[in-house]
């Protein structure tokens, strides 16, 4: 069983990624609506995932800031896509849960339909990542948004969050099954980011990859 700890990046992507982590991070805007996202011609990363999986929590470890993306203690209470500009060279975008799980239904459907438009139709989207728990792994809401970009070939990362809540084992058990979900799915990035915004964990190496997609200094 592979090492789930081992470094998936070499150390020159890491260094080009930690360069890219010390460079000022700011919050750009909130959108509810199609018309307020704004107009930029950074490359976009958007953080995907269910209600309480931990996006804000990964984000603002990221940043090293502890309130850049603010994460509320009722699940599918964020309602807005938030734009934060790391550096003038990517832009991190954090999308609401999806799942919704105390969200009025109405609502819901309009947040289900707005987050879906922008994920099939955002030009400068570059990389979706689908944050999925590591001690749930896949569940079927995960696999209908998987299915969704398979179908308008979105190009989608997965990164299991809280791995410091599970065993080295069970970890290893989880990228496997993972993984081999995601093989299935036609859009999905090969390589699964094990991460954990507690203690840091895998931190480096998600943020070589999303070095690779920022603009170049």
């Amino acid at each position: 069983m592979a090492d789930a700890s081992a470094p998936l990046f070499k150390d020159d992507a890491r260094a080009a990624g930690h360069h890219l982590f010390t460079r000022p991070v700011s919050f750009v805007t909130g959108a509810l609506s199609e018309q307020y996202l704004p107009d930029t011609k950074l490359p976009e990363v958007a953080f995907a995932g269910r209600s309480n999986v931990g996006k804000s929590s990964l984000i603002n470890a990221l940043a090293g800031q502890r309130q850049l993306a603010r994460a509320s203690s009722t699940p599918g209470r964020t309602q807005e896509i938030n734009f934060f500009d790391r550096g003038q060279r990517l832009m991190l975008v954090d999308l609401p849960g999806y799942g919704f799980a105390q969200a009025p239904r109405d609502k819901a459907e309009i947040w289900s339909v707005f987050i879906r438009r922008y994920l099939k139709g955002r030009p400068k989207l570059r990389r979706a990542l689908i944050l999925i728990d590591s001690r749930h792994g896949v569940k079927p809401l995960d696999e209908d948004i998987m299915t969704m970009m398979d179908e308008s070939a979105m190009n989608y990362q997965i990164v299991l969050t809280k791995t410091d809540k599970i065993k080295p084992a069970e970890l290893a058990r989880c990228i496997e099954s993972v993984a081999a979900i995601a093989a299935k799915h036609t859009a999905a990035h090969p390589l699964i980011l094990p991460t954990s915004a507690s203690d840091g964990a895998g931190l480096a190496d998600l943020k070589a990859a999303l070095s690779e997609l920022a603009l170049p200094e």
